[in-house]
């Protein structure tokens, strides 16, 4: 399992392009920060309160820097340190161009539940909703399954965290884009077929013509 989120994380880190802003969420977001190429520049937003992540801290951690998930990180040089209320100022006031986010469940329309499940003890919404709202762009990176569950479905079960607000899903299986008409498959991991990922998705998905196999490096 671990080599699929590590095949999601670098196939996400693709994502970006030179000058972007892009934010992290909690979970297997954090580990994109690992994979994206020298030569791209992108700077990366946590919304505890930096922009500028670099990659998971592996030895010698600063004990001081850590990512909105709690865990000990680098940073680039060109960081950028404030508090909760500018980092959110950021996201609300559109200035992030995309986030990244885990997922319990995605509806085909785009709607998001990755919060909570009734029940069980959670420590709050943190700031999946802001980052919903006030990004252009959703990019949801999760396993296609949860223990053989379906987690994209026609409609979500969970309580939402936000509704038409996801625009591209990544896991180990494809990438597929949340379009008016449903979700469409463009990328197709070459040890799955197309009968495969559709026995392992709630709803009916779309391929299109010119699908292509997924890349992981």
């Amino acid at each position: 399992m671990a080599d699929l989120k590590v095949r999601i994380a670098k196939r996400c880190a693709k994502e970006f392009e030179d000058g972007e802003f892009v934010n992290l969420g909690i979970g297997l977001p954090t580990q994109v920060a690992n994979y994206i190429s020298d030569d791209v520049i992108v700077t990366l937003h946590s919304e505890n309160g930096f922009a500028g992540i670099d990659s998971v801290a592996t030895e010698n951690p600063d004990v001081d820097l850590i990512n909105s998930g709690g865990t000990y990180v680098t940073a680039v040089p060109r960081v950028k340190y404030f508090d909760t209320a500018e980092s959110f100022g950021l996201v609300r006031g559109g200035h992030v161009k995309a986030t990244v986010l885990g997922a319990m469940e995605v509806a085909e329309n785009g709607d998001l539940a990755n919060w909570i499940v009734p029940g069980k003890k959670v420590a709050g919404m943190g700031g999946a909703m802001d980052l919903c709202a006030g990004c252009p762009e959703v990019i949801v990176v999760m396993l296609h399954t949860q223990k053989g569950a379906h987690k994209i479905k026609e409609k979500c079960t969970l309580p939402l965290t936000a509704e038409k607000c996801v625009s591209k899903i990544i896991t180990e299986m494809g990438v597929m884009e949340v379009r008016e008409d449903g979700i469409w498959v463009t990328e197709l991991h070459p040890d799955y077929t197309k009968e495969e990922i559709q026995a392992a998705t709630g709803c009916t998905l779309h391929f299109d013509p010119n699908m292509k196999a997924m890349e992981e490096e």
